[in-house]
C-alpha cells in the first residue's frame, strides 16, 4: 500500500500583518504619486535656482588678477571672503541696499493695508458690485510692468504731467523725478501695479472663511467693523504674511522701475539699487567674482528678511489669538 504525502499548507498571514502590508503598499503608492507630481517643479527649481545659486557661491570665492602693471594675462585666484568684504565696503552697494530697505519699510505696509481694505470692502459689497470692483482693482496688474513704468514716466514729466499742471495754479512746483521724490514716485508705481494682485490673494482667503462665523458674530451683536477686526483679519493673516513675503522679495529685487525711469531722471545712476550695482559690476567692470558675492549677499539678506517677517507675523497672530 502506497501512502502519498501532500505538501504542507502554508499558514495564512495574520490579519494584522495583512493590514500592515496593505498600508505599506498604499503608502508607497502615495509617495510615488507625490514624487511624480513634484518632479517637474523640482527639476525647474534645481535647474533655474539651486544650480545658479551654487555656481554664484562658488564664483564669489574667486577673482582675477593681472601680473606686471596690469597688462598681463588675467589669472584666476582664490580670494576667500575678500569679495564679500569688498562688497560690504562699497558705498555704491550699501547705499542701494539702504535705499530699497527704506522703500520697503514705507511702501510695503502701505500697499498691504490698501489691499486688505479693498478686499474687505469687496467682500462686504453685493455680488454685482464686487465683480466690478475686483476687475477695476486687478486691472493695473494686467498692464506689463515695463509699460506701466513708461506710462508713469510720462505722467511724471513736467511737460506732459497732468499732476504738475494741476499743482501749478496752487503755487506748487513739484518735480516727481528729482532726487528727493524719485524713490517715492517709484513706490507709487509699485503700489499701483501690485495692490490688485495682493488684494486678489487676500480676497480669496476671505471667501474661504465659513459664513457661519459671520452669522454667529451678527447674533452676538457684532457690527461690520467688529466682525472685520475680530474674525476676518485674523483668519486672513496667513494670506497677509504670504503677500508680505512676496513684497519683500520684490522690493529687494527692484530693477525695472529705476532702469526705465533712468533716462528721465538724473537722480538715478548705474548703482541706484543693489541689482543695478550687481549688473554694473559684472558687465561694466567685468568683476564677476565681486558681482557673485553681491548676489549671494542679496539672497541671504532676502532670506533673513522673509523668515524674520514670517516669524514676527506668526508671533503677532499667536498673541492676538491668546488675547
Amino acid at each position: 500500500m502506497t501512502t502519498t504525502l501532500g505538501r504542507p499548507a502554508t499558514p495564512a498571514a495574520p490579519p494584522a500583518a495583512r493590514r500592515r502590508s496593505g498600508f505599506t503598499a498604499m503608502k508607497r503608492s502615495k509617495w510615488r504619486a507625490i514624487v511624480l507630481l513634484l518632479a517637474p517643479f523640482l527639476a525647474l527649481y534645481v535647474l533655474a535656482y539651486a544650480i545658479p545659486l551654487c555656481y554664484a557661491v562658488y564664483e564669489s570665492f574667486f577673482t582675477e588678477k593681472r601680473s606686471g602693471l596690469g597688462f598681463g594675462a588675467p589669472e584666476r585666484v582664490f580670494a576667500g571672503f575678500g569679495n564679500y568684504v569688498k562688497a560690504l565696503g562699497m558705498p555704491e552697494f550699501t547705499s542701494g541696499v539702504w535705499r530699497v530697505l527704506l522703500l520697503g519699510v514705507v511702501q510695503v505696509p502701505l500697499m498691504l493695508v490698501i489691499a486688505l481694505l479693498l478686499a474687505l470692502a469687496i467682500d462686504a459689497l453685493a455680488n454685482r458690485f464686487a465683480a466690478f470692483m475686483r476687475l477695476v482693482s486687478f486691472l493695473p496688474y494686467a498692464v506689463p510692468g515695463v509699460i506701466a513704468a513708461i506710462l508713469w514716466a510720462f505722467l511724471y514729466l513736467g511737460g506732459t504731467s497732468p499732476f504738475v499742471r494741476a499743482l501749478q495754479p496752487l503755487g506748487v512746483n513739484l518735480d516727481f523725478l528729482s532726487g528727493g521724490t524719485i524713490l517715492w514716485s517709484m513706490a507709487n508705481i509699485i503700489t499701483w501695479t501690485w495692490t490688485g494682485y495682493n488684494m486678489i490673494i487676500i480676497y480669496s482667503a476671505l471667501k474661504a472663511v465659513p459664513r457661519e462665523l459671520y452669522e454667529a458674530a451678527a447674533m452676538d451683536g457684532a457690527g461690520p467693523i467688529r466682525t472685520a477686526w475680530s474674525i476676518k483679519i485674523p483668519l486672513v493673516a496667513p494670506a497677509l504674511t504670504l503677500t508680505g513675503v512676496f513684497s519683500i522679495i520684490g522690493t529687494v529685487q527692484l530693477y525695472n522701475e529705476p532702469m526705465l525711469l533712468r533716462p528721465f531722471s538724473p537722480a538715478i545712476d548705474a548703482n541706484y539699487t543693489p541689482n543695478m550695482t550687481v549688473q554694473n559690476v559684472a558687465f561694466s567692470l567685468n568683476d564677476y567674482g565681486l558681482a557673485a558675492a553681491m548676489a549671494v549677499l542679496l539672497a541671504l539678506g532676502t532670506a533673513v528678511l522673509s523668515f524674520g517677517f514670517m516669524r514676527l507675523s506668526g508671533a503677532m497672530t499667536a498673541r492676538k489669538a491668546a488675547n
